[in-house]
């Protein structure tokens, strides 16, 4: 029996449409209907009532525990994310200020990923061309980071404004020429930079969407710092993705929501803003890039193309508006839990080593969530300098550079950021020389050679 939701507009909740509580398998499912209730939608402002996945409480996923600080105890959040049953909108609860969640010695430094680099680069030769930018027009970045993507504009002489509340990364970007502001973005800041430095030509914002608790601020500050005939591009990891491929691991309290097509189109809409193209990347084990404008903008050259209702098919095809597609997810995070579990008990058993690489958040919430420490992973590694001789929140486990693999020659190499499998593969090959195999955990654990 498929429980089929009929999203209602924003702003007009539908918690009390009658919708069947057994699940597929005749179940009653408590999870839905019965309060409390996890607070509003962020976006809708219906109360939420449906587990996605609960992941139990997990400590700050950037918030690495300094040597000197290792007998502390740490802060720990609950982990749970919900789905709202109005528009569709999986969520975790606001529980942390965002000073806290990305403070002024922030640890994630983008141009520490060659692939992601690349990535960059070749977004910029994209719009550049189909957008026909050049010194006249303004390119303004929401959560900029160190530069890592406005660097490729300013070498082409296109002016930049970067908009990064890290002050520590923000200023790693002006080390290199870009003109950064250390802000958090939302619509006072949006208006703010209108005034002082005009509207962007080109507004982009690459997986931040998924970072603000103010969702409706935050988009209404895309459209008011965005000019009339501007283009809005925003990339995040795709819900779709996350679900059919198990990726429960990119759920952390610095990513407040989780994000479908559908959904984005209806939030954007209500700010103004039409969704005129879209494309699937690779990227974070599956994201989207969307295309916006103001949606009065009569622009030929931005008409909405056929990629946008195709994907919207394809998603109610896949089930996102059904509410099985969202109540299945718990049991599969559980399954790959029990998996990855066995894997690491009978490879301690059979007296082999165990490492990890990379110290990104994913790596964080399923460390924590699979109560994995230094009895079942040595250590870990990240070639990111700012985490190094510090130890993994809550695990506990030791950061090092990659170099300590080649003096340790570990049995199995546990890679993390699973969604760099192929980048890291190949930058660790040696472990081969002397019988090392790669682990990936996700969407089910699986061993390479």
């Amino acid at each position: 029996m498929r429980n089929t939701l009929t999203p209602a507009a924003p702003g007009h909740p539908v918690a009390e449409r009658p919708i069947s509580s057994l699940g597929p398998s005749g179940l009653a499912l408590p999870s839905v209907f019965p309060a409390p209730t996890a607070g509003p939608c962020r976006f809708c402002g219906t109360p939420l009532h449906v587990t996605f996945v609960d992941l139990g409480p997990s400590p700050l996923c950037q918030d690495h525990v300094r040597p000197e600080d290792f007998n502390r105890a740490e802060a720990f959040y609950d982990l749970h994310a919900y789905v709202c049953l109005s528009c569709l909108l999986v969520q975790v609860q606001d529980l942390i200020a965002p000073a806290d969640l990305f403070p002024s010695d922030y640890a994630y430094f983008s141009s520490y990923s060659p692939s992601w680099l690349r990535h960059a680069r070749y977004y910029t030769e994209l719009v550049t061309a189909r957008f026909g930018l050049g010194p006249e027009h303004l390119v303004v970045e929401v959560a900029s980071n160190d530069g890592y993507l406005l660097q490729n504009f300013v070498e082409q002489g296109i002016p930049v404004l970067g908009i990064e509340p890290a002050e520590n990364v923000a200023n790693a970007a002006r080390q290199k020429g870009i003109n950064t502001l250390s802000q958090f973005f939302g619509l006072a800041t949006a208006q703010e930079v209108a005034e002082s430095c005009g509207q962007a030509d080109l507004l982009i914002g690459n997986n931040v969407l998924a970072h603000v608790p103010d969702i409706n601020d935050f988009v209404a500050g895309l459209a008011a710092i965005l000019k009339p005939g501007g283009v809005l591009t925003m990339e995040f990891p795709h819900l779709l993705r996350l679900v059919t491929g198990n990726q429960f691991d990119t759920i952390y309290h610095e990513h407040f929501s989780y994000l479908s097509f559908w959904t984005v189109g209806h939030i954007f809409a209500h700010h103004g803003l039409t969704l005129f193209d879209v494309e699937e990347l690779p990227t974070h084990g599956g994201s989207l890039r969307i295309y916006a404008r103001h949606a009065d903008c009569a622009d030929p050259a931005l008409a909405v193309t056929p990629a946008v209702p195709a994907l919207r098919t394809c998603e109610v095809a896949a089930g996102v508006c059904d509410l099985d597609f969202y109540l299945d997810f718990a049991a599969c995070a559980k399954e790959t839990k029990r998996k990855l579990l066995e894997f690491l008990i009978g490879a301690k058993r059979a007296g082999k080593t165990v490492v990890g690489y990379g110290a990104p958040g994913k790596g964080n919430t399923l460390l924590n969530y699979c109560g994995i420490r230094t009895d079942f992973v040595d250590y870990t590694v990240d070639l990111n300098p700012h985490k190094q001789g510090n130890f993994l929140p809550g695990t506990r486990l030791p950061i090092y550079h990659p170099d300590r693999i080649l003096k340790t020659r570990p049995d199995y190499l546990l890679i993390l950021p699973w969604n760099l499998r192929e980048e890291i593969m190949e930058q660790m090959a040696v472990i081969r020389t002397w019988g090392g195999q790669f682990v990936v955990p996700i969407p089910e654990v699986c061993v390479y050679a």
